[in-house]
C-alpha cells in the first residue's frame, strides 16, 4: 500500500458533507481537515489479483473509491483476429480461469451459429452437464474464499474438499484441471470415458451429502452475518444502470437467467415444465444475499447435472462431434451469442469476412460490469467493509481485463 495526503479546507470539505459552511465529519466548517488517498493494490491479497483500488479516506470512513484495472490485460480480442476458429478456443478459455468450460462454450456456440453447424444431441447434453459441473466448481471457490476474506479460514478447506471431488471427474474427461480445452467447433474433443457417468453421479452424491457441513459452518456463524448483512446494498436500479448480471443481480431481485429466458444447449428442457431448473433470487441486495444466492445455486446446478446424467444414459450411442473441413471458414456476416456463465452474462460478438480467422470478436465479460459498480457501494463504509463488499462481487481479474 502507498499513501499520499490531500488537505480539504472550509467549503471544500463542506461540499463532501453536502451542506455549505459545515463539515460534519470534521466537526465544523472552520476546521482544517486532512483526507488520505490510499492505494490498495495492485498486489493486495484481498483484491483477487492485480486489481488496484484508489480510495479516499476520512479516518476509517471511505469517501470515494476508484477501481484501476488493466494490469492483467493480454489483448485477447486482438489475438482472436490472428487465430483460426480452432485456436481461438484456447484464448477464450483463460480470461476467467474459474469458468474455463463456460468460456469455451460461448465461442464455439457463436462459430457454430455462423457456420450453420448442427451439434450431435449427445454433445449437447454432455456440454450442458460439464457446464453445470464447472458452475459448481466456480461457486465453491467463492463459497470458500469469501469467508476467508472476512476472517474465517476453516470454510475454504471444506470447499476445496468438494471441489477436488468434482475436479477429479472433470480432469478424467478432459485431461485438464483449470483449462479444460474440451469444447470443439461442432461438439466435444472426444467421447466420454467408459463408466464416467457413474463416477460423476457418485461425485455429485458425495458433494451433496457433505455440503450441509460447509453451509452450517458459514451461515450459522454470527460474526459472518454481522460482517455481511446490510453491507454493500445494491439496488435493482444500479444493477440495470451498470449492466450487472449473474448471482449479484439476482441477489438484488433482478430475475434474469439466460438458461431460462433464452435457453441454449439442453436448458430449454431443464427449465421447462417439470424440469429441475429454477432461478434463485433474493431481494435484500447486500453481501449476505449475494453469498446466499451462490450457495443455493450450487444445489440447483447439482440438480441440473443429475438430470443431464439421466438424459445421457437414455441416449443411444452416437457421435460426439461432427467432421470439419481441414480449413474452417465462417461465411461473411455477424452474430452475437451470449451465455449464462457462472459469474454472469458472457457475450461474444463475432464478425466474419469469410476468412479462416475472425475479422472481429468482441468479448463481453461479466466481471467488468460487476466490478464497475464498486464506487457506488463503498462510499460511507469503513475500510473493514471494503473487503467484504469487494469479495461479494464475485469477479476474476483476468475476466475484467481480458
Amino acid at each position: 500500500m502507498t499513501t499520499e495526503r490531500i488537505v480539504s479546507l472550509g467549503a471544500g470539505a463542506a461540499g463532501l458533507a453536502g451542506s455549505p459552511g459545515s463539515y460534519e465529519r470534521g466537526g465544523g466548517g472552520e476546521l482544517a481537515t486532512e483526507d488520505m488517498i490510499l492505494n490498495i493494490g495492485p498486489q493486495h491479497p484481498a483484491t483477487h489479483g492485480v486489481l488496484r483500488l484508489r480510495i479516499t479516506l476520512d479516518g476509517e470512513r471511505i469517501i470515494t473509491c476508484e477501481p484501476v484495472v488493466g494490469y492483467m490485460h493480454r489483448g485477447a480480442e486482438k489475438l482472436f483476429e490472428v487465430r483460426d476458429y480452432r485456436q481461438i478456443i484456447m484464448l477464450a478459455n483463460r480470461h476467467d480461469w474459474l469458468s474455463a468450460f463456460a468460456n469455451e462454450l460461448g465461442v464455439v456456440l457463436a462459430v457454430e451459429r455462423m457456420t450453420g453447424i448442427e451439434v450431435p444431441v449427445r454433445a449437447v447434453w454432455a456440454r450442458t452437464l460439464l457446464a453445470e459441473l464447472n458452475r459448481v466448481l466456480n461457486h465453491l471457490m467463492f463459497l470458500g474464499s469469501y469467508p476467508l476474506e472476512v476472517g474465517a479460514i476453516t470454510p475454504i478447506f471444506y470447499a476445496f474438499r468438494e471441489r477436488e471431488t468434482l475436479q477429479q471427474v472433470m480432469e478424467e474427461v478432459s485431461g485438464g484441471r483449470m483449462h479444460y480445452m474440451f469444447n470443439r467447433v461442432g461438439g466435444l474433443k472426444e467421447d466420454l470415458p467408459a463408466g464416467w457417468l457413474d463416477r460423476v453421479s457418485a461425485a455429485i452424491d458425495a458433494v451433496r451429502r457433505r455440503l450441509p457441513e460447509l453451509e452450517d459452518l458459514i451461515f450459522g456463524n454470527e460474526i459472518f452475518r454481522a460482517r455481511t448483512r446490510g453491507v454493500g446494498v445494491l439496488s435493482p436500479e444500479l444493477v440495470h444502470a451498470y449492466g450487472i448480471s449473474g448471482p449479484i443481480a439476482r441477489a438484488s431481485g433482478v430475475n434474469l437467467d439466460l438458461r431460462r429466458d433464452e435457453p441454449y444447449l439442453g436448458y430449454g428442457e431443464l427449465f421447462g415444465p417439470g424440469g429441475p431448473g429454477r432461478v434463485v433470487t433474493r431481494t435484500e441486495g447486500d453481501s449476505f444475499a449475494r453469498f446466499d444466492v451462490l450457495r443455493e445455486q450450487v444445489h440447483v446446478s447439482l440438480d441440473l447435472a443429475e438430470a443431464c446424467l439421466e438424459r445421457l444414459r437414455s441416449l443411444p450411442a452416437g457421435p460426439i462431434n461432427v467432421r470439419l473441413p481441414k480449413i474452417l471458414k465462417a461465411p461473411e456476416g455477424q452474430t452475437y451469442a451470449w451465455t449464462e456463465s457462472p459469474l454472469g452474462l458472457n457475450g461474444y460478438y463475432l464478425v466474419s469476412r469469410g476468412e479462416k480467422t475472425p475479422w472481429r470478436l468482441k468479448l463481453r465479460s461479466a466481471s467488468f460490469n460487476n466490478i464497475a459498480v464498486l464506487p457506488e457501494l463503498v462510499p460511507g463504509c469503513v475500510v473493514a467493509d471494503l473487503v467484504a463488499i469487494l469479495g461479494s462481487l464475485f469477479f476474476v481479474v483476468g475476466d475484467i481485463d481480458k
